[in-house]
C-alpha cells in the first residue's frame, strides 16, 4: 500500500490526537494534506469552490509519490505479476491506496461541513477514474482484483437408517469401523491433510 506524503500541518495534527483511532488519524492527515494542496494551487482554491476536477488533479499529483510499478504496454513485463528483472516503467499510486484515500476524504469532507449532495469525492467522474486506474493496473501488472468466492463445505451426511449389523457380526467385525472410514473420506474431501504417499482412500497412521 502506497503512502500519501503528509504535510507539516498534518503531521502535527496526527501527533496531537493519539487518543483517536488509526483510521481517524489517517483521515485527518489526508484532509490536511488535501487542504494544503488547495492552498498551494495556482491560483489557490477554496474548499467551497473545490469540484471533481480538482480531486482528479490531486490524484494525478500523488502519482509522483507512488511506489507501485505499473508497466507500459510496450514493456516486455506488461501483464507479468512477478517481473524477473527491473524496467524503466514509472511508479504510480496503487489503486487500493487511491480508493481508500477517496473514502477517507469523502467522509472528512462531510464531517467538516461540506454538503453531501455536492461532495466532490463522491462524484461520478472520480468513481470512473478509480475504475480506470484499477482496470489498467490489473492489465499492466497481471493482477486480478476480483474477490475470490469462498468454497462452501459440503453438507454433513446424516444416517437415515441404522447400520446393518448382522453381516459384521457374522465375521466378528465391529459396526463402528464402517462409520470411521466414512469420516476419513470426508476429511480427504475437505483437504484435511496429506495422504503421506498412500493410495487413494488409504492413510498411514502412527
Amino acid at each position: 500500500m502506497d503512502l500519501i506524503p503528509p504535510s507539516s500541518s498534518s503531521t502535527s495534527a496526527g501527533s496531537n490526537n493519539g487518543q483517536l483511532s488509526r483510521y481517524e488519524n489517517q483521515k485527518r492527515r489526508d484532509w490536511n494534506t488535501f487542504g494544503q494542496y488547495l492552498k498551494n494551487h495556482r491560483p489557490p482554491i477554496t474548499l467551497p469552490r473545490c469540484n471533481e476536477a480538482h480531486v482528479l488533479e490531486f490524484l494525478r499529483y500523488l502519482d509522483q509519490f507512488g511506489k507501485t510499478k505499473v508497466h507500459n504496454q510496450g514493456c516486455p513485463f506488461f501483464g507479468h505479476p512477478n517481473p524477473p528483472a527491473p524496467c524503466p516503467c514509472s511508479l504510480r499510486q496503487a489503486w487500493g491506496s487511491l480508493d481508500a484515500l477517496i473514502g477517507r476524504l469523502r467522509a472528512a469532507y462531510e464531517e467538516n461541513g461540506g454538503p453531501p449532495e455536492s461532495n466532490p469525492f463522491g462524484a461520478r467522474a472520480v468513481r470512473l477514474y478509480l475504475r480506470e486506474v484499477r482496470d489498467s493496473q490489473a492489465k499492466a501488472r497481471g493482477i486480478s482484483y476480483e474477490k475470490k468466492k469462498r468454497k462452501r463445505a459440503p453438507p454433513t451426511r446424516e444416517m437415515t437408517s441404522p447400520p446393518q449389523l448382522h453381516h459384521h457380526h457374522l465375521h466378528g467385525e465391529s459396526s463402528f469401523s464402517g462409520s470411521f472410514l466414512t469420516g476419513l473420506s470426508m476429511d480427504d474431501h475437505h483437504g484435511g491433510g496429506d495422504s503421506g504417499g498412500c493410495g487413494s482412500g488409504e492413510r498411514s497412521f502412527p
